[in-house]
């Protein structure tokens, strides 16, 4: 009875054995799009073969390993001495050395560098998440050493290096390091200034050591660590290594590590810094913010890239399973309804791997109309994209109904994930006011913001009238804090439907117009115009598996 009774029929077979890069067309068509013709069949080829090994059922369990076996701190060996390591599952150094070797730790020596490295991100990070973390702080330490080059000089090519040594040495004993971030104070948050761990200086030019405490230390097991402190001279940024030169250990104690809500794979750390911690000066005393505000714009693109990969695997899954489960005399994915809830989460997707390929495009122009159009289109992006990916995700689960809510089926580790890149590198309101912050100071960031939109202009009546409600909305700026959050959304908002409508195809940017710009469309998801179009939006968004 028990064999007649459990048969399994009607499920989905698992999402495996895909290739994660070719089966989302909005992320290999924006990589046609800004890569050079005379690289693109190099970098489709590195991007599929990450791609075959993202969507492959090896890394899969990688990535859920890394997640049921979580770090652990070491703070002392069998002998007593002080070591302040902390140990990850093998399926983390897996995961980690692939996404190095595959040069997802460098943006900065290759043409199209943002480009290839952003999709390249999306694509890996939806093997597992967590481990984008040290990706991105190394990746994105290398600007704001570039203020101190004689420290560039040592550290730039073993952070861009595609070889992953975890073991603590030396730099001058490496062939690869990873970096790490330390800026955040129990009083302060974000607010850096507060912060009052001490820095001061020594005999040596540019040698300092702190004392101080940092409340939040992102990737501690890292080679070196990028940091704020107060200089006599005021706030300062500082390379601090895990081992000096000599080969001892530096004075960098981690304290514990955070019981966080998801990221569950990946370390995050409070470090105390003993008045014997030994650092190196980057850029000026009193320049902190300015030197590390680099690091932090590089991270931010990831905030958006890493949103879009939880979305895009969300959205994966979802189409997935409605493609193959049946219910009600018919496959889920031709049920009316359902079909304009994927279309819907689909339309989210897309937007999102739109406008994080576009910024990426933007870092690799690096003309002054490009760097103009990051500094308003960055934190914007931040902003909106990163918000809209928990309920895109908690949307999915549900299309998988009570399935979606048990952990073998992926999905709740993804929800788990998706509110982290909204706080990560500045909350929503700090995003906000940074919107606001380059509106006032930088009109040159709004004039890029605008030839970039009027591309689209006469597309689309409802992306035309959205144009003219910014506007409206710019040209008052009185008592316009309490209104930051919203003046964000409409600048994403719109920036994503111009791109939509020049790049998508014609289903994808009428819906998204209908239901973004022109208020046809309800809060929920699922709550698009029926349209003939919605079914081959799911189906653009519907991922490919080999039978």
């Amino acid at each position: 009875m028990a064999a007649i009774t459990h048969i399994v029929t009607n499920q989905p077979p698992p999402l495996a054995g895909y290739d994660v890069f070719a089966s989302d067309p909005a992320l290999t068509e924006g990589v046609t799009r800004y890569v050079a013709a005379e690289r693109l069949g190099e970098v489709r080829g590195e991007l599929g073969r990450l791609g075959q090994a993202a969507g492959s059922a090896q890394v899969q369990r990688w990535g859920a390993q890394a997640n049921a076996h979580p770090p652990v701190l070491r703070t002392h060996d069998r002998y007593g001495h002080r070591i302040d390591e902390v140990e990850f599952h093998p399926a983390w150094h897996r995961l980690l050395g692939h996404a190095v070797t595959a040069g997802l730790t460098d943006a900065w020596s290759r043409p199209d560098g943002h480009v290839r490295r952003t999709a390249g991100f999306l694509v890996w990070s939806q093997a597992e998440a967590g481990h984008g973390c040290p990706l991105s702080m190394t990746h994105a330490a290398v600007p704001a050493l570039r203020a101190e080059p004689e420290l560039a000089a040592v550290w730039e090519p073993l952070l861009t290096s595609r070889v992953y040594e975890p073991e603590l040495r030396p730099a001058a004993a490496k062939a690869g390091a990873l970096a790490g971030m330390a800026m955040t104070e129990k009083q302060g948050g974000s607010d850096v200034h507060a912060n009052t761990t001490r820095a001061e200086p020594l005999a040596a030019a540019g040698e300092y050591v702190l004392t101080g405490h940092k409340w939040f230390c992102s990737a501690p097991m890292s080679d070196a660590f990028l940091v704020l402190a107060q200089a006599p001279g005021g706030l300062t940024c500082f390379l601090l290594p895990r081992v000096l030169p000599d080969g001892s250990r530096n004075a960098f104690l981690i304290q514990r590590l955070k019981d966080k809500l998801g990221n569950r794979s990946n370390a995050s750390a409070e470090v105390e810094f003993d008045g014997r911690t030994w650092a190196c000066r980057v850029g000026e005393e009193g320049r902190g913010v300015a030197t590390i505000i680099e690091m932090v714009a590089a991270t931010r693109l990831d905030c958006v890239s890493g949103a879009a990969a939880v979305m895009r695997q969300a959205v994966a899954q979802a189409a997935h399973h409605a493609a193959y489960r049946e219910a009600f005399g018919g496959r889920l994915i031709d049920k009316p309804l359902m079909r304009n809830v994927l279309a819907d989460l689909a339309l989210e997707s897309e937007a999102a791997t739109t406008l994080a390929l576009r910024l990426a495009a933007a870092y690799d122009g690096g003309t002054a109309q490009d760097r103009a159009f990051l500094r308003l289109a960055v934190p914007a992006a931040k902003y909106w994209v990163t918000k809209r990916c928990t309920p895109v995700a908690a949307e999915a689960l549900e299309c998988l109904g009570g399935n979606g809510y048990v952990e073998e089926s992926g999905l709740p580790r993804l929800l788990r994930e998706a509110p982290l890149n909204s706080l990560w590198e500045g909350s929503g309101n700090v995003q906000a006011l940074d919107v606001l912050r380059a509106l006032r100071r930088e009109p040159e960031a709004l004039n890029a913001y605008l030839t970039e939109i009027g591309t689209a202009r006469g597309a689309d009546h409802r992306l035309d009238r959205a144009v003219t409600g910014l506007l409206t909305e710019l040209a008052d700026l009185e008592g316009v804090e309490a209104r930051a959050r919203r003046l964000a959304e409409r600048l994403a908002l719109v920036l994503q439907g111009s791109l939509l409508v020049r790049y998508a195809p014609p289903e994808v940017a009428d819906a998204f117009c209908a239901g973004r710009l022109g208020g046809d469309a309800g809060a929920a998801f699922g709550t698009l115009p029926h349209t003939a179009g919605l079914a081959a939006v799911v189906e653009r968004a519907r991922p490919v598996v080999a039978e």
